[in-house]
């Protein structure tokens, strides 16, 4: 059977391929489940090459067909629908993560800045002064910010983020089924469902929430075809530098998918080699000398930018060990998302870090149909290695001891022996259950091939076939449909900064300190300085930076803010409800001392939680009252940190 030009080995039909003795079905299905240079049908009888010459015309179905084009208006109409509500009502914001929206919001304004000031795009002081922020280590999203300036700079950073949500839900939807209709399985209707899987899994739903560089995995399926095309004779460089492409792309948008994607592949091709050594014993070292290729590529060209993530200024050394320990808990594989339909909050809260890590949570029915699959396809070794990989990834993302219904059990995961080393020590655990999506959505559409394949061949056999397939599929995805992103207002951008009054108190040699200082409770300040594209520079940050343990000089674990210095723990704590401290002579010293470590030239104060006390203690450090301008309070402080001579006491 020839389909698109290639023959039921995945090879295409004008090389000798096939061995001359017979070809068992159960070989020619391992083939077509591996080789994605075919776009085939996954069947349980022998398969026959056609002809030479019904080749040229059947290449012509590789075109968009009308069932192509509104599978892909799918992708984006739901991508809308999922975020209709920041569409609807620009001036609000994601509830669940919104830290993370202003971060994003902000490296988008630092792409287009990169772009139209030739700014050094790994590492900035426009946040976090003066000792800045390394962009590597934090997912600078280079790969999607600079495309995007055009729209930054025309509609702001808040539009921009809308379209880099959206867009990635849109486009990682049309790959995986522009991929899997080409290359895994022959029915469109198959491919569609697996690419809904791939690309609205709850795990993908739950990181739409907060993470666009996380949902951005248009990339995925081109890197997996792409990676088993290098096995193809005679295209070893051709084909090592379209992968080593693909990788320094998804690079600059998410290391760790691409990381999880290299762990994905290799494991499955590792273990598919040593399957196939004897059917297919010319494929092994034209994989490795492509993979080579790939190899010397990739690095060379991310050898400069990996040098300042992991060794450059601000780079950090592992994630926090409570961040480490962010596992999934066991009850959540079966479980409904707090964001679908069949989900319920409270459920999901007790199952979760946060509801923007909602990883696992495929409900009942899409596991047993799973497994059900499996158990169908169990011929296929290459299913039963995906199955196998999908399997280790749940065990990983328990993280280093298993948690059931929210209890710990004590019991230790395989993560507790992984967590420590180089790498993956900056590995979220509970992420790896996001990894499994994709094998699901993969098997489901050779599943539903296999269900097209058996009544096209089985005419008998059609009703009960078709009933069973698409009673299966809906009683286990219908659950799972995502409801619309939550919004709530967001807090606006106070006119001192929308009108430029900022300019008049900052220059080259000062920066503006918001109190309090921006941290994941308050990324306000990040939307400032977006907002100004990056013309403001403010102290503190919402980023990951090292630690500054002045008592461990070596721990350089990430955290998510700056250290506090005396001014902004005071304030932050003043914020958190707890009394106002008496302001002495000391306490206006080390203020004095943090502004001037700050280059601070204004100290601004917007209506918030708490400001009255906030600006009481303020006040009483610097002596005097803050002036209301364009909806801030604003003390300039320019004089005091200017002048190495003044200091402030109670008399001053």
């Amino acid at each position: 059977m020839t389909i698109t030009g290639f023959d039921s080995t995945g090879q295409p039909t004008d090389e000798n391929v096939l061995s001359r003795g017979r070809v068992t079905a159960e070989d020619d299905l391992d083939a077509e489940l591996i080789a994605l240079e075919a776009n085939v049908a996954v069947t349980a009888s022998a398969v026959s090459v056609p002809p030479r010459e019904t080749v040229k015309p059947q290449v012509r179905r590789r075109l968009l067909t009308w069932q192509d084009i509104v599978a892909l208006a799918t992708f984006m109409i739901a991508a809308f629908l999922l975020t209709a509500p920041l569409w609807l009502n620009l001036d609000h914001e994601l509830r669940d993560d919104p830290q993370d929206q202003a971060f994003f919001e902000w490296m988008l304004a630092h792409g287009a800045r990169v772009l139209t000031d030739g700014a050094y795009p790994f590492f900035s002081d426009r946040l976090n002064y003066p000792d800045g922020v390394n962009m590597m280590a934090n997912t600078s999203v280079l790969a999607v910010s600079l495309p995007l300036t055009p729209i930054t700079l025309l509609f702001g950073p808040h539009v921009a983020f809308n379209v880099f949500l959206a867009g990635a839900l849109s486009l990682t939807g049309a790959s995986w089924y522009l991929v899997l209709s080409r290359r895994f399985v022959a029915s469109r209707a198959a491919a569609w469902v697996g690419a809904l899987v791939c690309t609205y899994a709850p795990s993908m739903v739950s990181h739409a929430g907060g993470h666009p560089n996380i949902v951005s995995q248009f990339l995925v399926p081109l890197i997996i075809w792409r990676t088993l095309e290098l096995r193809v004779r005679g295209h070893a460089v051709r084909n090592g530098l379209i992968l080593a492409g693909l990788l320094v792309w998804q690079a600059f948008i998410n290391l760790e998918v691409l990381f999880m994607t290299a762990v994905g592949l290799g494991v499955f091709c590792a273990v598919m080699a040593v399957v196939r050594r004897r059917s297919h014993r010319g494929e092994v070292l034209p994989f490795l000398r492509a993979l080579g290729i790939t190899a010397i590529t990739t690095l060379a060209v991310l050898a400069y930018p990996l040098s300042v993530q992991f060794f450059g200024p601000q780079a950090y050394h592992g994630l926090a060990e409570f961040v480490r320990g962010f596992g999934a808990d066991l009850a959540s594989f079966t479980a409904y998302s707090r964001h679908s339909v069949a989900g319920d909050p409270a459920t999901a809260a007790l199952l979760t870090q946060n509801p923007a890590e909602e990883n696992a949570f495929f409900g009942w029915g899409l596991i047993v149909l799973f497994f059900g699959l499996l158990l169908w396809l169990r011929r296929s070794a290459a299913v039963l290695v995906l199955g196998a990989i999908a399997i280790l990834f749940a065990a990983m993302s328990l993280g280093p001891t298993i948690v059931l219904n929210g209890v710990d059990t004590e019991v230790p995961g395989i993560w507790a022996f992984l967590h420590h080393l180089p790498v993956l020590n900056s590995a979220v655990p509970t992420r790896w259950a996001m990894a499994i999506a994709p094998i699901v959505g993969i098997v489901l559409a050779l599943g539903c091939q296999r269900a097209a394949d058996t009544m096209r061949t089985q005419p008998a056999a059609r009703g009960p076939v078709r009933v069973a397939m698409i009673t299966a599929v809906a009683m286990a995805l219908v659950p799972l449909i995502p409801r619309p992103l939550a919004t709530v207002p967001m807090e606006p951008v106070p006119e001192f900064v929308t009108s430029g009054a900022w300019r008049a108190y900052l220059d080259d040699r000062h920066t503006m300190v918001a109190l309090p200082l921006p941290d994941s409770s308050y990324p306000d300040p990040l939307r400032w300085t977006a907002y100004t594209g990056h013309d403001m520079r403010i102290a503190g940050a919402y980023a990951l930076l090292p630690n500054q343990n002045p008592q461990d000089p070596s721990d350089r674990t990430a955290m998510f803010s700056p250290p506090w210095r005396p001014t902004s723990g005071l304030i932050s704590s003043i914020r958190q409800g707890n009394p106002v401290p008496e302001i002495t002579d000391e306490r206006r010293e080390m203020a004095l001392a943090d502004l001037r470590f700050w280059k601070a030239g204004v100290v601004v104060l917007t209506p918030q939680n708490r400001d009255i006390e906030m600006l009481r203690a303020m006040s009483d450090l610097l002596g005097f009252r803050p002036t209301w301008i364009g909806g801030a309070w604003v003390w300039d402080v320019r004089a005091l940190v200017d002048d190495p001579d003044a200091v402030l006491t109670s008399d001053s």
